[in-house]
């Protein structure tokens, strides 16, 4: 990971401890669930709303006043409008996509789900991602839930990442072992 990746994912991850148990001390964790999908969706959507995030031409004023109106015009909980507009007085909205992605996790945690990012050469059926998440539920003892996302160099195969392990069952990466193994050999 890069310095300043880390350092984001730094920031975003201390932010998102706070903003979880202040909502799921006041039990609002499903509002604060719904709030983040807005936001996220608002975040893909919008360049403008990136660029408020990301430009250093606007100033902290700018920034708190506009991010504060975004959230109650979104209705956003409580608890992210606030940490919004704390994060704009303190230059830091920056970490915006970094926090919504570590909120995304404690929620899930919490549920006792775990995200599997799964790659293949082709989508994913529904019945192929149901099999998939109820073998890999049996391997974990948690609910899973896939992310998947096509890439069509890996040619064939998948590449399943749960957690911290990783299979690569992948045409690539089996051509890659052959390839190596003739290096060896020759």
């Amino acid at each position: 990971m890069s310095e300043p990746a880390s350092i984001s994912a730094g920031i975003a991850a201390r932010y998102a401890t706070a903003v979880f148990e202040i909502a799921e001390e006041s039990k609002a964790l499903d509002s604060l669930e719904s709030s983040i999908n807005d936001l996220a969706a608002a975040l893909a959507d919008s360049e403008d709303l990136r660029n408020l995030i990301s430009s250093p031409l606007i100033s902290r004023d700018e920034q708190g006043g506009a991010i504060t109106a975004i959230a109650d015009k979104m209705g956003l909980a409580p608890v992210l409008r606030n940490t919004l507009a704390l994060m704009a007085q303190k230059r830091r909205l920056f970490v915006l996509p970094a926090l919504l992605t570590a909120l995304r996790a404690r929620l899930a945690e919490a549920r006792g789900e775990v995200t599997a990012e799964v790659i293949s050469a082709k989508a994913l059926t529904k019945t192929q991602s149901e099999k998939l998440a109820k073998t890999l539920a049996e391997r974990v003892g948690k609910k899973i839930t896939i992310n998947a996302t096509v890439d069509d160099s890996i040619i064939g195969g998948l590449v399943v990442k749960v957690g911290s392990k990783m299979i690569d069952s992948s045409i690539r990466s089996k051509l890659n072992s052959l390839q190596n193994a003739m290096k060896e050999v020759g």
